[in-house]
């Protein structure tokens, strides 16, 4: 039995509210269960340096948790230094994005997804990659809206979500209690039509089984599935 009382294979609630900001060109508030992160993408007719004149656009990311997001609350990495664990996951979270992404039909410009963790329990990479599409598609739905650029870059959806064995059995979408607690943990990113961008994936004790990561990835496409559809709804197309 899983903590929340869910099924093996069920994905905590979602939800995802839309232009939540006023000053973003795309904006998101998804909710993962007891997971909440807040999600901006902002247009910058600038590239980064080592672009500039190639005719490529970039998308990139930046990542941070509220003082209080957890149990007990951290000092702001403005005040001790970003982290190591933050850099690592705001690079994630860019390069599962630009999968997603033409940057030919995108123009020389870069879009900056700000991903906000207001509170957490467990997948907070991974609700910042599935709410920073959305926050990514409303951005370019502008640029396309104003006529900035005539083909639409974003050539699928782009989602990620947790998978483990806990206690034993493989579990879809963990929580705080399961994560903290599981033999084996990974993170899958796909796309829309359930395509591999990344895999994470570790033993916390024992090793797993090939056939337990088939049965993780097979967890994993049904959940993708389910937040590509969240996106989809919340976005209407």
């Amino acid at each position: 039995m899983r903590p929340s009382g869910r099924q093996l294979d069920e994905m905590r609630s979602i939800t995802i509210e839309t232009d939540v900001t006023r000053h973003a060109e795309g904006s998101c508030l998804i909710k993962c269960g007891d997971t909440h992160v807040l999600c901006t993408a902002s247009i910058d007719e600038r590239v980064p340096p080592f672009l500039r004149n190639s005719g490529l656009g970039w998308v990139t990311a930046e990542y941070g948790m509220l003082p209080r997001a957890t149990h007990t609350r951290m000092n702001r990495e403005a005040k001790r230094g970003q982290s190591g664990r933050t850099q690592e996951i705001q690079r994630l979270i860019g390069r599962s994005l630009r999968a997603g992404v033409d940057r030919v039909a995108m123009g020389e410009r870069q879009i900056v997804v700000d991903c906000d963790v207001i509170q957490a329990d467990g997948g907070t990479r991974c609700a910042s990659i599935t709410g920073g599409w959305v926050a990514l598609r409303l951005a370019v739905n502008a640029l396309m809206k104003a006529g900035d650029i005539s083909t639409d870059p974003l050539t699928d959806h782009v989602a990620a979500v947790s998978c483990g064995i806990y206690a034993g059995q493989p579990v879809l979408d963990l929580d705080y209690p399961e994560d903290s607690d599981a033999g084996t943990d990974a993170n899958f990113v796909m796309t829309g039509s359930l395509g591999l961008i990344e895999v994470q994936g570790s033993a916390e004790g024992a090793t797993f089984s090939r056939t337990e990561l088939n049965q993780l990835m097979d967890l994993a496409e049904k959940g993708v599935a389910e937040l590509a559809a969240a996106q989809k709804a919340a976005v209407k197309g």
